[in-house]
């Protein structure tokens, strides 16, 4: 395609992907509202659970990631996106049919293998789609997948697992991605690449090239360590919450289904466009607007936090998480971004690839598996309320990853590209 998609295409694409990017999130994150079913039909400790929503799923996500992107920045970016939504969505369902700790892990690590392909290419085919000055609201609207699948996978997984059980949860989600992976590919194109960039080679560079690239930049480091760090407290919120408002609050699988999905779904969307609407209005003038916007919403999101996981009820914890919430995935659209403007077109997917392999090998290994262990820790001395504990010592993760990025908001002037 050599021609300038019209707006109304380009939209429908975007919301396509939005939809992939929700089965995504609904497949990775549903196994957070059904750990507590889990944990008692096969006898698993939190560590062990830590590892399920963590380790199971980051080993070959993010070891595959940069091959699969070194795919996507030479061939159809549309057919790589398409067998792997149908792999993860294969061994999504294959969850349901885990009978031991061990296969349920190695059912995780399927699902990571085909989730490996299913975001950076993304990233490369949005780019191409929406010039520079529209790029962090679209890239925004396209993470709202993350918020929208987070919600619907603790709304439906909860009330499939409440209804029947937690291992037909697994088989609907997972059945849900195999129908929609032959739609993707019919009726979404792969546009040209760099079409709304300024004229340069497309001669398509080594990986090692493009790995040096990145390295050699220190706002890369920057904005993947910042993020990454982040992620850490994100992942880890997202997979033990749900458990944490069963065990402190006391709530019913319906309670915490209702209250975490609304929670997830109005807090992260409203941050997100958020995020991106201010970055593309600062960005022209103030490039650092990449890595200094999502700083200052990580230090203002800490002090709630703390006062909700401290809170004695749910209604208050519910109210405070909010605002958090929205704070906390106000670095989508920047970050990524700005990942996507250290390089030229011909590199953009391979980019994003190794800045998800930074982002997810810290951020979804580390944290989910930091508080399911430091739970096991604390149990001893808090009983129940250990979670709590364990959570509010994941605060730390914010103060790294503002630090980290009020210093790469210098460098950004540099190393982006014009």
């Amino acid at each position: 395609m050599n021609d300038t998609p019209r707006r109304g295409y380009r939209s429908y694409v975007l919301f396509m992907l939005i939809v992939v990017y929700t089965i995504n999130f609904i497949d990775r994150q549903i196994i957070g509202i059904l750990a507590p079913a889990i944990k008692r039909d096969l006898a698993l400790t939190d560590t062990q659970l830590g590892l399920l929503g963590g380790i199971a799923f980051a080993v070959f996500y993010t070891a595959l990631g940069i091959p699969i992107a070194r795919l996507a920045d030479r061939f159809n970016r549309v057919w790589i996106m398409t067998v792997a939504l149908g792999v993860w969505s294969l061994f999504t369902a294959l969850c349901g049919t885990a009978g031991s700790f061990a296969q349920l892990f190695l059912a995780r690590v399927g699902v990571g293998v085909g989730e490996a392909g299913g975001v950076a290419p993304a990233y490369a085919l949005i780019s191409d789609y929406f010039p520079r000055n529209e790029r962090a609201r679209a890239l925004a609207l396209y993470s709202f997948g993350i918020p929208i699948g987070g919600a619907l996978g603790v709304l439906f997984g909860g009330l499939i697992a409440m209804s029947i059980d937690w291992r037909t949860a697994f088989i609907v989600v997972g059945l849900a991605g195999v129908v929609l992976a032959p739609v993707l590919k019919l009726t979404v194109r792969d546009p040209a690449r760099g079409q709304f960039d300024p004229p340069a080679t497309m001669a398509q560079p080594s990986l090692r090239e493009t790995l040096a690239l990145l390295a050699a930049k220190p706002s890369f480091w920057g904005l993947s360590l910042g993020a990454s760090s982040a992620a850490a407290l994100s992942y880890g919120m997202a997979f033990w919450l749900p458990s944490f408002m069963l065990r402190s609050f006391k709530l019913t699988m319906l309670e915490t289904s209702l209250s975490y999905s609304a929670l997830l779904f109005f807090g992260g969307c409203t941050g997100i466009w958020v995020g991106g609407v201010v970055t593309d209005k600062l960005v022209g003038k103030r490039p650092g607007a990449y890595a200094f916007v999502p700083a200052i919403a990580f230090l203002l999101s800490i002090p709630f936090y703390a006062a909700a996981v401290l809170a004695q009820s749910a209604p208050v914890a519910f109210v405070l998480c909010i605002i958090p919430q929205a704070l906390g995935l106000m670095w989508l659209g920047p970050i990524i971004s700005g990942i996507q403007q250290l390089v030229g077109p011909n590199m953009r997917a391979t980019a994003s690839a190794a800045f998800l392999f930074v982002n997810n090998l810290i951020g979804l290994g580390l944290g989910t598996a930091f508080f399911g262990i430091m739970s096991d820790v604390l149990t001893k001395r808090f009983g129940d309320e250990a979670l709590r504990y364990a959570i509010l010592s994941g605060l730390i993760f914010y103060v790294i990853s503002a630090a980290i990025l009020l210093l790469t908001t210098r460098r950004l002037k540099k190393d982006l590209i014009a």
